[in-house]
């Protein structure tokens, strides 16, 4: 089932018409920068890039330019079913949706919990329905795949109330890639998924941890929002919840706006004072960057510790899974976080660490240690599959 997997942001979309059982792709594609004049359509074909303006236009214009470009490829046709990776899904989603309108006034219902994202979703459903009217369409929720957890890991230790009128409790993120690696880690290793405690770490711009016990999450580090947990390119993670009101207060800022610095301002950015990319900051660092070396420190630091969290929840660890722009690239991150859990047994090879990079795989343990791999994540291949067993499921 060629299926069209559409990830919308505030200001972006980005596309892949694939094949979920092979993996074959026909096309990707980004459209950012919406609503602004810069605004283009970028699609990718067999190594060829082709770029539209969009002219300021925000959602319908970058369906109705994705629509003309599939027709110019001839591809429009072969397009079966649309995949939507929703955000929160909140509690009253666990699996994928086929797209109702009931579906749809829970995911609004939702916006609360993610209202930097969940209107975004909604906006490209909207127009994903209007481009393709005929077409079955599925929400592939990031927060699904935590839906395991248990209570002594979800529950915040709050008021009764917040949690039964405000959904006050931990939800996490980055399901779709978590649930990905796990299964991609088990066929590496030769081994049932269901046999395996795992502890997946994502790291990219956002970065979260998760234990899979069985194919299961049963903890991870995201919570309410996907500002808990750990360090990331801009979010700063954990903070003493005192610190809104103290910062408030101190430097004459509103809620909003402690809440958009913690987020947009922080993280590695506002550690370094420099930049919120990995790869920059380890250039800095080797130049001598005080600030870019504590950001790395820091973040390694905190990866370190959250993995040795998650064992609490598995009992024991089968294997350490990198996956995400910076835990398939960096070979420094990897080395000086697997430096930090000798507590688990952990120890690098540094030959494997070193080849584990541009897409390459592996593992990158050392003989007798903690296994650790290093997976390729797919979110695009696994919504498509998310997609299929929705529908599947509804036939």
């Amino acid at each position: 089932m060629w299926t069209l997997v559409l990830n919308c942001g505030s200001s972006s979309v980005k596309v892949a018409l694939l094949e979920p059982d092979t993996g074959a792709v026909a096309v990707t594609g980004l459209a950012e920068r919406l609503g602004t004049a810069g605004a283009a359509l970028r699609l990718d074909v067999s190594g060829e890039r082709r770029v539209v303006d969009l002219g300021g236009g925000s959602y319908p214009a970058a369906f109705a330019a994705l629509l003309a470009g599939l027709d110019e490829l001839g591809l429009r046709a072969q397009v079966q079913a649309i995949g939507h990776r929703v955000v929160h899904g909140g509690e009253a989603f666990s699996t994928p949706a086929t797209i109702t309108p009931e579906v749809l006034d829970a995911i609004r219902a939702c916006s609360a919990l993610a209202p930097l994202h969940n209107p975004a979703n909604v906006a490209g459903i909207e127009a994903a329905q209007q481009a393709f009217p005929a077409l079955p369409q599925v929400a592939v929720f990031d927060t699904a795949f935590h839906q395991t957890m248990p209570e002594v890991a979800y529950r915040y230790a709050v008021p009764e109330a917040w949690y039964r009128q405000h959904g006050v409790r931990r939800y996490g993120f980055h399901g779709t890639s978590h649930a990905w690696v796990a299964q991609e880690a088990a066929r590496m290793l030769g081994r049932p998924l269901t046999e395996l405690n795992l502890v997946t770490a994502h790291l990219g711009n956002g970065c979260s941890v998760c234990a899979v016990q069985g194919g299961r999450s049963v903890d991870t580090s995201m919570g309410l929002t996907p500002l808990e947990g750990l360090v990331m390119g801009t979010r700063s993670g954990d903070v003493d919840p005192g610190l809104h009101d103290f910062i408030a207060r101190q430097a004459g800022l509103s809620l909003d706006q402690v809440t958009a610095a913690l987020n947009r301002e922080s993280g590695l950015l506002g550690l370094s004072g420099l930049a919120s990319d990995v790869r920059e900051l380890e250039a800095a660092a080797g130049r001598g960057h005080a600030g870019a070396r504590l950001a790395l420190d820091v973040f390694v630091y905190r990866l370190a510790r959250a993995v040795a969290a998650m064992a609490v929840a598995l009992g024991q660890v089968d294997a350490l899974v990198f996956t995400g722009g910076i835990g398939e690239n960096s070979v420094t991150v990897r080395a000086a976080t697997l430096a930090r859990l000798g507590v688990l047994g952990a120890g690098v090879d540094d030959d494997a660490n070193a080849r584990a990079v541009r897409g390459t795989p592996g593992v990158i343990s050392a003989p007798g240690r903690l296994t650790t791999l290093v997976v390729n994540t797919d979110e695009e291949r696994m919504i498509a599959r998310e997609t299929a067993r929705a529908l599947e499921a509804g036939a």
